[in-house]
């Protein structure tokens, strides 16, 4: 009898903990799923307010609607098109050109060994020590005198943009494609050489159909960094035509007096819907590309 009691407390106790530990579990969920769902919900409630100010902004407005949407959409004050097929222009062209030269120098870094070899890696790593905005003015300076000279890659200019985007975007890129490469084992390059097979064949032919799972990643994290970029477009871009979608949306919240708080949250959450695409649909590859390697055992 005296054995039992102590059971039961224990028993009891061991409950008490569990339920404890769920309603603290429960708490914390709750609080993050609020903490990410109501600035959603806020820029939602913006967009369909029709007064468009900040001042008088609740999340359930007075009089919703989508005059917001009507005007940003076919009012030709503000081509929102334009900018939207601006950003997926350059943001496209610079994921698969970053894609590319990411792809044959971090193969050149694992595969081959030459001179300079461990200090370019190492200065590569370096660059991406120092802040992106350390280099805003010299980047503006070099674009603007390259252009006196090729004006068509000079200021004001999406070649400019994308040729910036590539530079900034490939160091990191460079480590993770040549860490995923590094776990595909050599034996396969020699197993080809030994049959004929060229450098080119061997990349082409071996390598690159193992390496889907990585490249699939950087493309989309290349992609969702340069559709969303803001500080480097607006420094180098100047004419409303040549705007990108964040560039663009900047001239409802960047003046003074005439601040279009609904029209700008409409933008926003348009100009988010090819981003929560991407994500939902390829997730999962996002997820293991960065999880596994190349080659299973």
């Amino acid at each position: 009898m005296s054995s039992t009691v102590p059971l039961r407390q224990m028993r009891t106790s061991m409950k008490a903990r569990r339920t404890v530990s769920v309603g603290l579990r429960l708490v914390v969920a709750l609080f993050l799923i609020v903490f990410s769902v109501f600035p959603i919900l806020w820029v939602i409630s913006a967009s369909l307010n029709p007064t468009g100010s900040l001042a008088t902004q609740t999340l359930i407005p007075a009089n919703p609607g989508f005059d917001n949407y009507r005007i940003l959409l076919t009012s030709g004050e503000f081509p929102f098109w334009m900018w939207f097929g601006n950003s997926l222009k350059v943001a496209s062209i610079t994921a698969v050109l970053s894609l590319a030269i990411t792809t044959t120098a971090a193969y050149a870094f694992s595969r081959f060994r030459f001179n300079g070899r461990r200090t370019m890696l190492k200065g590569i790593l370096l660059i991406q020590v120092f802040p992106a905005l350390l280099a805003i003015v010299a980047i503006f300076l070099m674009i603007s005198q390259v252009g006196d000279i090729f004006p068509g890659v000079g200021l004001n200019t999406h070649a400019s943009l994308i040729l910036v985007y590539l530079g900034g975007a490939m160091g990191i890129n460079i480590w993770l494609m040549k860490g995923f490469l590094d776990t595909i084992p050599r034996e396969i390059d020699e197993s080809a050489m030994v049959e004929g097979a060229s450098d080119w064949q061997i990349f082409t032919r071996l390598i690159l159909p193992l390496l889907r799972p990585i490249l699939i990643v950087i493309l989309i994290l290349n992609y969702i960094n340069i559709y969303g970029e803001f500080i480097l477009a607006r420094v180098l871009l100047k004419s409303n035509e040549q705007y990108t979608l964040m560039v663009g949306l900047q001239v409802f919240a960047g003046a003074q007096f005439n601040q279009r708080w609904g029209i700008f949250a409409a933008g926003a959450l348009i100009g988010a819907l090819p981003i929560m695409i991407i994500y939902l649909l390829l997730q999962d590859q996002i997820v293991g590309g960065l999880t596994q390697g190349a080659v299973k055992e």
